[in-house]
Order: C-alpha cells, then structure tokens, then sequence
C-alpha cells in the first residue's frame, strides 16, 4: 500500500497544474456548502434567539393566516375580549394595541408612518424587557400627547434626524418626542418603524377598535394550553368558529424551524451543483491519466502487477484529490461563512453570525471523499482492466 501510495502521489506531482486545478473544484464545491450551510444555521440561531426571548408572549390577531394569501383580518378585537384575556388563569399581564397608518410631519416633510396607541400602564406586557429607550423615557401614565418612536422614525426616515423633545404631527395633532427606542432589527425590525403614543390619544387619531393584544403568561410550559383557551373565549365572544388566532412563540419557533429547513434543503442544492461539475473534472483528470499512462501500465501489468493493484494506485489518486479538496473547501467554506456574515452586516446591517456545526464540517469532508472515489472508480477500472500486451505496444 505505501508503495502504490507513494506512486499515486508521484504522478499527481507531475500533473501539478492539472492536480491542482481538479482539487481547487472539488474544494470550491464543498466551500460553497459549509458556508451556505452555516450562514443557513446563522439565520435560523438569530432568529430564534430573539423569539425565544418573548417565549412567555402570546399574540392575539382577528384572523388567520391563509396559504397562499398571507394573513386575512375579519374583524376587530374588543374591550371584552381584552378583559376576558386578563382573566384567564395563568396569564399575568395582557395589554392592547391600537394600530394605523397615519400621515406623520416633521419640519414640513409628510411620510406615512405606523402609529401605535398602548396603555402606558402596559407597555411591558407588549415590550417584555427586550425594547428599552436609547434616549429619553417611556411612555407614562399621565403624558398626554407625546410619543417614542423607533430608532428608523429617529434617524432615517426624515431629512432632518429627529431627537428627543422634537415635535411631530400626526394627522391634526402635536405631538412631543420624550423617547427614542434602541434598535431591534430581526424579528423585530417593525418596532424601528414604529410611533408609539398613548392610548387615550390613539383612541381620538385612530379609532377605538383594537388590532392586536398581547398576553404575557406566567409559566412559559402552559402558553400552548392558554393559546387554545384564548382563542375558544373569544370565538365565543364574537359567535364565530376560528375568529382569533393566538399564537405563541414556541409554536412560532417550530413553523420557522420548519421553512429553514427547507431553505436549507434549497442551499444544499444550489451548492451541490458546484460538486457535480467538480466530480466530472476528476473523472476527466483520470481519464487522462489513464490514457497518457497506457504504456507504463502494460509495463507494470508485465512485471507482475496485478488488476487490484492498478485499480488502487488510481483510486488512490483521486482519493488524495478528494482528501485535499475536502480539508481545503472546509477551511475556505469557514473562512467563506464569516466573510458573508461580516457582509450581510455592512450591507443590509443585519447581524447573522455563522453557525459553524461539526456535522456541517464532517458532512462536507465526507462528501469530498465520496465524490472523489466515485469519480475515480470508472477511470481506474479501464486501466485494470487492460491487456497488459496491447498496453505495452501503445504509443
């Protein structure tokens, strides 16, 4: 074995440009995969994580979601609704929120804004601790016509950045600037384009009907349960099957958990398209081999070589490709992820730090290995498998 070894590495040193070139594809085929892979476990570890920070939250919306269609609202939450919901066992906090599509002025520049209308009472039931301000404060009891607004409202949406104690218009209505929210980004990206006022004002700009409430529970393990009985009271509120759907954030989590596998499935895919072309080129590298080295295998078959000999000094040869592609595209595909990530950040300024798992790892050297041995068996079965006399006369 280590003489057979020491020829395949022998003849892959004298094809050096040909070696080099047919690795680099196999180590391009698998670079693609690890990175695509673990910025694939990146997305899904950003996204969970944030949710998994509202774990105790339930959402409550008057509709459903519909394959094909998105969401589709029918009807309104009530007061009734909202105090049924604080009753239910289990449920520690719940709290309103208004919602619409204002025209916001700032400095003579009209943007349509989404406003929001909360109890200032209330906010952590629809914050947690998850949104704080980065200047000012919250919203309080007694503010009457004031607002925060999220960090996108603050810093890009106007001409002008706007700072703390800056008056707005909403619609007819001033309105002072006493917080502005931290940036969230991610899953909670709606919140940086967001005005927050309170709901006694809301009421007047917006309206009284309620879009959504937000239920926080005491035991996150029951949240599945209290979902299921909120829903069934306020079907039962408005006397109509599937009104409301509360979802929780665990069986968020699932759903998502679901479409980035699919996603996932999609990447590998797309990567492993780069490792097809990369195992045709070992097959034709060894076809080569095979054909310029017709002579020296005749003369090896004369002096007694046998068959399993010379189909393992070419399975060897495309095995050492494959090894050293594999150990190079997972270094490159590492290297690859953080590149990626570090560009995801400066160009869309989201933050998705690359998973890089050791299955992904092993996974991706694995299929290097196989991908090479594969494409190696046809090229070195031809050359085992010639007559020793006719190889010897080959010119």
């Amino acid at each position: 074995m280590s003489d057979i070894f020491t020829l395949a590495w022998r003849d892959l040193r004298e094809r050096k440009a040909r070696s080099f070139l047919t690795l680099l594809g196999v180590a391009v085929g698998i670079s693609a995969i690890v990175a695509l892979m673990s910025v694939g476990f990146g997305l899904e570890y950003a996204v969970t994580a944030q949710l998994s920070e509202i774990a105790d939250t339930i959402i409550v919306m008057p509709g459903k979601f519909v394959q094909g269609k998105g969401y589709m609202e029918l009807g309104k939450l009530t007061e009734q609704d909202l105090r049924d919901i604080k009753r239910i066992s289990g449920v520690r906090e719940a709290a309103a929120m208004i919602s619409g599509m204002k025209t916001v002025e700032f400095r003579g520049e009209r943007r349509i804004v989404e406003v929001i209308g909360i109890d200032p009472r209330e906010t952590s039931a629809v914050f947690g601790d998850v949104v704080n301000e980065e200047e000012g404060r919250g919203l309080r009891e007694s503010d009457h016509y004031t607002c925060t607004i999220g960090h996108i409202i603050a810093k890009d949406y106007f001409e002008h950045e706007i700072n703390v104690n800056d008056r707005l218009k909403i619609e007819d209505s001033t309105f002072r600037v006493v917080g502005i929210l931290e940036k969230q980004g991610g899953f909670r990206s709606e919140v940086d384009a967001q005005i927050y006022i309170p709901e006694r004002d809301a009421k007047q700009i917006i309206g009284n009907e309620i879009s959504t409430i937000f239920a926080r529970v005491i035991r996150i393990e029951d949240a599945e349960n209290i979902a299921d009985e909120i829903e069934e009271r306020i079907n039962e509120n408005h006397k109509t099957e599937n009104f409301a759907q509360a979802l929780t954030m665990g069986s968020f989590i699932k759903q998502l958990e679901e479409l980035f596998s699919i996603i996932r499935a999609v990447l590998l895919a797309i990567a492993s398209i780069s490792l097809i072309v990369a195992s045709t080129g070992i097959m034709n590298t060894m076809l080569m081999s095979v054909m310029e080295r017709t002579h020296e295998i005749g003369v090896m078959k004369a002096i007694g070589a046998r068959n399993s000999d010379i189909l393992s000094l070419f399975l060897f040869e495309s095995g050492i490709i494959s090894v050293l592609g594999g150990i190079s595209g997972v270094m490159m595909g590492v290297f690859g992820a953080n590149v990626m990530s570090v560009a995801l950040k400066s160009a869309f300024d989201v933050e998705i730090p690359p998973v890089i798992r050791a299955e992904v790892l092993i996974g991706g050297f694995s299929v290097a290995l196989l991908v090479g041995v594969v494409s190696g068996i046809y090229p070195a079965l031809k050359a085992a498998r010639m007559s020793p006399v006719e190889a010897v006369r080959y010119e």
